[in-house]
């Protein structure tokens, strides 16, 4: 039976995402993603097309590296304005019942006991059906907007999420047994008090010392989601990570990452298929490969490759308005403390800033598919085989008719071949992906949590 392909919808409570510019285009309607319905009317496509989840990315602060100023970012609303992920969550999942929602939060940003609720709430509302994306930040204009005067150096960054996730785990997995709530009306005991524990954790980043606020959700902890792809990153990854997002502009690079990441897996005590990874693209479907040709053309005509270059400076906290046109863009002395994987990646390949502006003329510089849907379910097949990874995620062009032409095009041909379900087979985000229970298990540090029932207490550093 062959392997079937996985699917997010990309996506980002604001404007213009990643394929920058095209919210200019006649028919696209991403100026009105400030309304519930833009999103209702998604999710309900997205669950008809058979998609595993929507992602939702996120950033704290702007983009303020490229020339200087905001100016560009927010004449093509550059991620700004950008609004709050989580509230969309409700109502997506009201009107719909199998899709999932990987919502991105700041590790760093949010205290974590209060996180904790705002997701063990989601989680109960959405029946299962939460994820969460884990970043830790890498904008010195969030660093400054919420008090500190720069970001905190890349790894210790990772240090404080890995405190953080510690500390979550105690209240989502061992604060509450799974029979703690018997809801006996005759003897009025909501919640036995003698399985409801109270946590405690001191560390170097965080004390706390209290009662997780909900009960058990259906996860308890969320489909945990990564997207860093350093050195440090991939060592976060193994230890917590379920998902793995990664940007490749082809297979061969794909294959390489995934082979790495899965080693890092194994190395921490997990195996190679707890974790499943998805590559970033883009694509333009149509009944006919001249129509498709004729699609991306006209998409390229609204597109800006100029706001492409303003998302890349943030990224890597390089000013490319400097530079010409055959500077490269990294440079030995490129800052260490943004993304640091994209940074390598523009190194190892020279790239200049003529060859990034070439690449960018849908906007975006993710790897882009135009074709019918035979022709896409064709690159998609191959890029899961070579690139030996379990996904995509799908990111928007022109909204809404780049989800609605996938499910008409390129669905029917994936499911034809065997490639994609033609149902859902799980009641929570987690069974869906995974084909098993919905609570991790072993040795997951979440399991751990839950079986020591917090007895342990992290020692100040």
């Amino acid at each position: 039976m062959p392997k079937q392909i996985l699917f997010n919808a990309f996506s980002m409570n604001c404007v213009g995402h990643i394929n920058h510019g095209l919210w200019t285009h006649p028919r696209d309607q991403s100026t009105e993603f400030n309304t519930l319905r833009y999103w209702t009317d998604l999710a309900r496509t997205l669950e008809r097309g058979l998609f595993d989840g929507i992602f939702l990315a996120d950033i704290l602060g702007v983009y303020d590296v490229y020339g200087g100023s905001v100016d560009l970012t927010l004449r093509e609303s550059i991620q700004l304005p950008v609004h709050d992920p989580m509230m969309l969550v409700s109502a997506m999942s009201a009107v719909t019942e199998h899709l999932g929602f990987g919502v991105t939060v700041n590790a760093n940003a949010e205290p974590p006991y209060l996180f904790a609720r705002r997701m063990s709430t989601l989680d109960h509302l959405t029946g299962g059906r939460m994820g969460w994306n884990i970043v830790t930040g890498y904008l010195d204009s969030a660093a400054r907007a919420i008090g500190n005067s720069a970001m905190t150096a890349h790894d210790d960054r990772y240090d404080q999420a890995e405190e953080a996730l510690e500390l979550l785990y105690k209240l989502w997995e061992g604060s509450w047994d799974d029979d703690a709530v018997r809801k006996d009306k005759t003897n009025r005991v909501y919640a036995d008090p003698a399985k409801v524990h109270a946590i405690h954790h001191a560390g170097r980043f965080y004390r706390s010392e209290g009662y997780h606020l909900t009960a058990p959700s259906p996860q308890r902890t969320p489909v945990l989601y990564q997207a860093g792809t350093s050195e440090r990153g991939r060592r976060f990854a193994a230890r917590h990570a379920e998902c793995i997002f990664i940007s490749a502009p082809d297979a061969a690079t794909a294959r390489k990452t995934s082979r790495l990441l899965r080693a890092d897996a194994v190395e921490a005590g997990r195996k190679p298929e707890d974790i499943k990874i998805f590559v970033g693209i883009s694509i333009v479907p149509s009944a006919t490969e001249a129509e498709a040709q004729e699609k991306h053309v006209d998409y390229c005509r609204y597109a800006s490759p100029e706001a492409g270059m303003a998302h890349f400076s943030a990224g890597s906290g390089i000013d490319l308005a400097k530079l010409d046109l055959d500077d490269p863009i990294v440079k030995d002395s490129a800052p260490g403390n943004a993304i640091q994987s994209g940074i390598e990646a523009a190194r190892k390949r020279g790239l200049t800033k003529r060859q990034l502006l070439d690449g960018l003329g849908i906007g975006g510089r993710y790897p882009t598919f135009v074709g019918t849907g035979s022709q896409i379910a064709d690159s998609l097949a191959r890029f899961v085989e070579e690139g030996e990874i379990d996904g995509f995620n799908l990111t928007r062009t022109v909204v809404p008719e780049s989800y609605e032409d996938f499910v008409t095009f390129v669905v029917p041909e994936l499911q034809a071949r065997g490639l994609y379900k033609t149902a859902y087979s799980g009641s929570t985000l987690r069974h869906q992906l995974f084909g098993a229970g919905p609570r991790l298990s072993s040795p997951h540090p979440a399991a751990d949590a839950r079986r020591r029932k917090i007895q342990l207490q992290t020692d100040p550093q």
